[in-house]
């Protein structure tokens, strides 16, 4: 099921194959037509929501409707709401529940989808979010669900604005769709709609008090055990979630962690619950961090991540996220890589995460060093493999000559970040330097460099400059591992010393002499 939620699929991408769908093909489909099964799923789904039997609609979501779907809908759509309205008593928040499913099932298996069908699916998620904010919903959803609903919303708005941005190979009738549809996936309407879902649940503030123990949101996993309902407070939860990856996707990263800021990353939270949040979030605020500069932030966020999952990834091995896992691992190492390379901070970095991180990356973190055309290349490389698909949310101008702009925002951040680069990369030899000394004269300095004193203070300057920036309370931190004075034309470096950490060195050994004692107990002997 959440594999119709990943993270950054192609247009209508999903993990559709071919053969076994209802009445052998997508093209002797009929929406009226509900087998048996359906049926039974249908009913039985119904009744969990309004019993709020949390563990049940969990299996139904998570097992039964994947399986229905391998089974027989793999290249066609789900029967219509309309078809199966009689097995819900016409339940209209249950049918716009179905809608939601059937949409994400389409976008995940259907592909081309037309604008008239994405056009839809905004309508279903505008009625359905109105319903939470505007009306009484009295049932509780597992968080995988409302994960998932917030996680497609996201991905079917950053799909249709990719979609648009591709008219060279638009058809008339393509066309006319989008002027049709002009108004739908806008991002006001789109940024509104999850500021709202969080305004209203006051997660904010329900995450405030329970600092002062005066809230059970995280204990109770944000389930209401008290008879009310979970689904207001946990979609405003991952609605700060979602405007952290929209505002990174149109490149605003300062906004984006300003959202997320009522979110304590530094314990466990709702977010960890579900895998594919807590990939989601790391990973798009370590990219916002990287971005502004925030490297040590974002080297430590990686760090911690990576390290759970590789821990706990054979956990997951049959979950339909599984792959999406995979990928976003990748994505967060070249990161991590590229971090390391503009600001080699590596006593933050766990064994081993950096035992995995050399096996992929040591030669291009080896390149990144240099002041070459190729260490620019692998920079370039890296990003172009692991960065968010960036997104213009303008419409576009249809009586213009057609063309496609669906890579001029990623153009533009990457030309912005290789700039970064650029800048920085003249600064890699003043810190190599400097970390061969504890005092060194100006004059000294600028002979090693082959520059001259005022072209070495520029240089200093700049270097004390880019190694620094502002957290999100407004203070100026360092991201370097040493720093630096000048007194009477005279460098004072003070390097500082990274903490030796016996106590986590012995902590794995116990843990990999218990794992060896577990298996050799499983051991039969003769």
């Amino acid at each position: 099921m959440a594999a119709a939620a990943s993270y950054d699929r192609e247009d209508g991408g999903g993990g559709g194959g071919g053969g076994g769908a209802q009445r052998g093909s997508r093209d002797a489909y009929d929406p009226n037509y509900v087998p048996d099964s359906v049926k039974t799923f249908v009913t039985h789904l119904y009744r969990h929501i309004r019993d709020k039997n949390v563990y049940e609609i969990h299996q139904m979501y998570e097992g039964g409707f994947q399986r229905l779907s391998d089974r027989l809908f793999r290249d066609a759509p789900w029967p219509s709401a309309e078809a199966v309205a009689p097995y819900c008593d016409g339940d209209h928040v249950f049918l716009l529940l179905y809608r939601e499913l059937w949409y994400r099932h389409a976008y995940a298996r259907l592909s081309p989808l037309t604008a008239s069908h994405r056009a839809e699916s905004w309508a279903n998620y505008c009625d359905l979010f109105s319903v939470v904010l505007h009306g009484v919903v009295n049932m509780q959803l597992p968080n995988q669900w409302l994960w998932d609903m917030v996680d497609e919303f996201v991905y079917q708005f950053q799909s249709f604005c990719q979609y648009r941005a591709k008219l060279k190979s638009k058809t008339e009738d393509e066309l006319q769709q989008l002027k049709q549809f002009d108004t739908a996936w806008n991002v006001y309407g789109v940024l509104n709609y999850l500021q709202a879902l969080v305004e209203k649940s006051m997660i904010a503030q329900i995450l405030e008090r329970e600092k002062e123990g005066l809230e059970q949101f995280t204990a109770t996993d944000g389930y209401d055990y008290e008879g009310g309902s979970n689904v207001l407070k946990v979609l405003g939860y991952y609605s700060m979630i979602g405007l952290l990856r929209i505002h990174c996707l149109l490149g605003d990263y300062h906004t984006g962690l300003k959202c997320l800021a009522p979110i304590d990353l530094n314990q466990q939270g709702v977010y960890t619950i579900v895998i594919g949040s807590h990939i989601s979030t790391i990973y798009h605020y370590g990219f916002a961090n990287l971005m502004m500069r925030r490297y040590v932030d974002a080297i430590r966020e990686f760090n911690k991540i990576l390290l759970y999952i590789v821990k706990y990834k054979q956990y997951h091995q049959k979950s339909p996220q599984y792959d999406q896992i995979l990928k976003k691992n990748e994505q967060m190492y070249a990161l991590l890589a590229i971090c390391l390379s503009l600001c080699p901070q590596h006593s933050l970095i766990d064994e081993n995460v950096s035992t995995q991180l050399k096996e992929k990356y040591n030669d291009k973190m080896t390149k990144m060093q240099r002041f070459d055309d190729e260490s620019y290349a692998a920079y370039d490389e890296l990003f172009s493999y692991a960065c968010p698909k960036f997104i213009t949310p303008s419409p576009p101008v249809l009586d213009q000559p057609l063309t496609n702009y669906n890579q001029d925002a990623y153009r533009l951040q990457l030309k912005l970040f290789l700039y970064e680069v650029k800048q920085q990369q003249l600064l890699s030899g003043i810190r190599n330097y400097l970390k061969l000394y504890s005092t060194i004269t100006i004059a000294k300095l600028a002979q090693y460099m082959e520059v001259d004193e005022a072209t070495l203070r520029s240089i200093l300057m700049t270097y004390k400059h880019k190694m620094h920036a502002v957290d999100n309370n407004g203070k100026i931190v360092s991201s370097t591992d040493f720093d630096f004075y000048i007194k009477e034309d005279v460098i004072h470096v003070a390097e500082s010393k990274p903490i030796k950490r016996h106590g986590d060195y012995f902590l794995r050994q116990i843990l990999k002499f218990e794992e060896m004692i577990g298996e050799l107990e499983k051991v039969q002997f003769d």
